[in-house]
This record gives C-alpha cells, structure tokens and sequence, in this order.
C-alpha cells in the first residue's frame, strides 16, 4: 500500500477538548464519507493529556490531501474550532509499510 499520511498534534485550551472532539469527529466522518481519496481518518485521544488532540490520517496521493483542504466540512471543522486551539503541529509523510491484519 502506499498513501499520504498526515498527523495533526493539536494543543487545546484547557476544557476544551468536549466542544473542539464534536467538531473534529464530524470531520473525520466526513472526509471518509464523501473523499474518495480519503482511506482513514482518526482522531486519537494521548492517554494523560486531556488537552491534547491528535490525527492520523491517510489519503491515496498528495493531491487527495489538496482536495481535502477545500472542502465544505473542513471549513465547517476550522470555524468551530481554530478558537480552541492554542498550538497546531501537521506532518507530512509517505506510507512506506503498513502492518495490518488484513
């Protein structure tokens, strides 16, 4: 397999983490549900870290991502969210070896 891996680190507001998970669990959702170039989307809770949020996301090519980033749910996502966040680290890679069950 081979895809374009994004990870996203979020630092929240303290409190947060409620409101701004509504908001990125809908996203997920719908970047699995409608891109056709989106394989997976997960949101991912640290253990310890209540402010933190992180994503593990794969599309199929660099180009999957860039139609990503102009769709009606993640415009939606980054208006209700971009005032919870107080540090945003993205990550690029490429998928070089899967290990899966599959």
């Amino acid at each position: 397999m081979t895809g374009y891996v994004i990870l996203v680190d979020f630092l929240l507001k303290p409190g947060s983490k409620a409101e701004f998970r509504r908001a990125i669990d809908v996203n997920a959702r719908a970047s699995c549900a409608t891109e056709r170039g989106c394989s997976r989307f997960d949101v991912v809770e640290p253990q310890g870290e209540p402010d933190r949020i992180l994503l593990y996301e794969i599309y199929d090519d660099r180009a999957a991502f860039e139609e990503h980033l102009k769709t009606p749910h993640l415009a939606a996502f980054e208006a209700a969210s971009n005032h919870l966040v107080t540090k945003k680290t993205v990550i690029a890679g490429d998928l070089v070896c899967e290990g899966s069950r599959e």
